[in-house]
């Protein structure tokens, strides 16, 4: 197949991967390179926060391909190996200790970093959630705390919660907002999922904010609260969400915002396409979105090849995310929530207040559906709490963006 004669990837994760996949599968034979900064091989991050944090997976089973399949692939892999800087008109990319790496395509898929606190983070028994290594040390965290705040309640916070209770912590959820996951699924499923935390154990401390990590000796102590509390710990998670991995592009030359800026079949320049948690695109339906969903980095990591190799066409995907807490499994398709669009963190919202109407079962009763609807008047998104097989019979509304009192009228029952 013709195209680019050599392509680099840099991001060795899901979307770099499925890229790098995609390329190949095509019929591409050019030279290809792909950076990580992490020394693991490409491994899925899902199961951090739930499997490996509980230690149900052992860290082998998070890697995405067997050592023969990548192999398979005829690349070189540089990992261990950051990306520092770009230079698009050069079409040069450079590595941590100097290394320049020419290109005539580019894959951005370098995902995002965790968010701090202002100050606190030095100190021993403070976390952040993002790579295999962070869930390993977690995880040894967890096996010798008493005490254990995380501050964040998004999906993140929410699902460690989930799991330090589990392995017998005292555990506080602190979060300014009125409820857990909130922004990512509205009010009503906000308050049911605090109330989930609540039977759990776990104290939830909503609509509070964090003024100061407290420490003694090195060590977090405790969080003191806006309220004037302080919250015992030892040891704190910090899950306040994420920000674009861009600040290698600076002085690049590529559109810059939320992510990197691509148009509709992911390029943000001629010969560089992005990919996954880092991309920001415009969607033909729902606008300009980043999605930080492990689906969406499969999907757009194809997208991406495809545009690179000239056969692209516009990626319009319907989002979909899940999250597992306890004996509850979530799954959400399309655009939800209160949040700012999809880049809201992993969840989509409207930025809007979509309104939210249950279809199928009962929340009292602990299985149900709903729909979300968009200032349009069309369908936007859907969502299910413990009805999987709802939520997929709901998807082809969002697809089909149908009529909201038309959906509402005649879902699943």
């Amino acid at each position: 197949m013709s195209g680019p004669s050599e392509i680099v990837v840099v991001g060795a994760s899901a979307a770099g991967l499925t890229a790098a996949e995609a390329l190949r599968r095509e019929g591409w034979t050019g030279r290809l390179t792909l950076v990580g900064d992490e020394s693991h091989p490409p491994y899925d991050r899902p199961p951090l926060s739930k499997q490996v944090l509980r230690g149900s997976w052992t860290p082998d089973r998070t890697a995405l391909r067997r050592d023969d399949h990548l192999a398979g692939l005829d690349a070189r892999w540089l990992l261990g190996r950051a990306a520092t800087g770009l230079d698009a008109a050069a079409r040069t990319v450079t590595l941590a200790g100097g290394q320049v790496l020419p290109y005539d395509g580019l894959v951005i898929a370098t995902g995002v970093t965790p968010r701090s606190l202002p100050q606190g983070h030095e100190l021993g028994g403070v976390h952040v959630l993002r790579t295999l290594d962070d869930a390993l040390a977690l995880r040894e965290g967890l096996l010798a705390a008493a005490s254990v705040v995380i501050v964040g309640a998004g999906f993140l916070g929410s699902e460690a919660a989930a799991v330090a209770v589990e392995l017998g912590a005292d555990v506080t959820l602190v979060d300014p907002l009125p409820a857990p996951m909130i922004r990512q699924l509205g009010p009503l499923v906000g308050d049911l999922a605090a109330r989930l935390h609540t039977a759990h154990g776990v104290r939830v401390r909503t609509r509070t904010g964090v003024e100061r990590l407290a420490g003694e000796d090195g060590r977090v102590v405790g969080v003191s609260l806006d309220d004037g509390t302080l919250v015992p710990a030892d040891l704190v998670l910090v899950a306040i969400g994420s920000t674009p991995s861009t600040g290698w592009l600076t002085g690049s030359g590529l559109p810059l915002g939320d992510g990197v800026e691509c148009d509709e079949l992911c390029r943000a320049a001629p010969g560089v396409v992005a990919a996954g948690d880092v991309a920001s695109w415009h969607h033909r339906d729902l606008g300009r979105l980043r999605v930080e969903h492990r689906m969406n980095a499969t999907e757009q990591g194809t997208a991406a090849a495809l545009t690179l190799l000239g056969a692209g066409r516009p990626f319009t995907p319907v989002p979909y995310f899940w999250t597992d807490q306890y004996d509850v499994k979530i799954q959400a398709y399309g655009v939800t929530g209160t949040g700012r669009g999809a880049g809201a963190g992993r969840g989509a919202g409207t930025g809007r207040g979509a309104e939210f109407r249950v279809v199928a079962g009962d929340p009292a009763e602990g299985r149900f559906a709903g729909l979300y609807g968009g200032a349009d008047g069309r369908v936007v998104g859907a969502m299910s709490w413990n009805m999987p097989r709802e939520a997929r019979a709901l998807r082809r509304y969002v697809a089909e963006r149908a009529p909201w009192e038309e959906a509402t009228a005649h879902a699943v029952g």
